[in-house]
């Protein structure tokens, strides 16, 4: 097959594709968030942080099923917590 050029469409960098469900796809997301933030589009950065939210989402679902993003959010709230107290103990 032959390789063409990467024609920019939403993003400048190129982009591998990822599969949903999969660490892939969260990856892709986040080359996306971080292309957009390149290109400082603040709109599209908003876009693909839900797209990396629901990519995260679809992971739990099949990697993890019955862990929610409120699990998440909890863990983060509690790692926050840490942080702001200075320790982890």
């Amino acid at each position: 097959m032959e390789s063409t050029p990467h024609q920019p469409g939403y993003h400048i960098a190129p982009i591998p594709r990822g599969v949903l469900g999969e660490l892939s796809k969260i990856g892709e997301e986040f080359s996306e968030l971080c292309d957009a933030a390149n290109q400082g589009v603040r709109v599209m950065e908003l876009v693909e942080l839900a797209d990396l939210y629901g990519a995260i989402e679809s992971y739990l679902l099949n990697k993890h099923p019955g862990t929610t993003m409120e699990d998440l959010a909890a863990m983060s709230a509690v790692t926050k917590r840490a942080f702001q107290n200075g320790h982890r103990a």
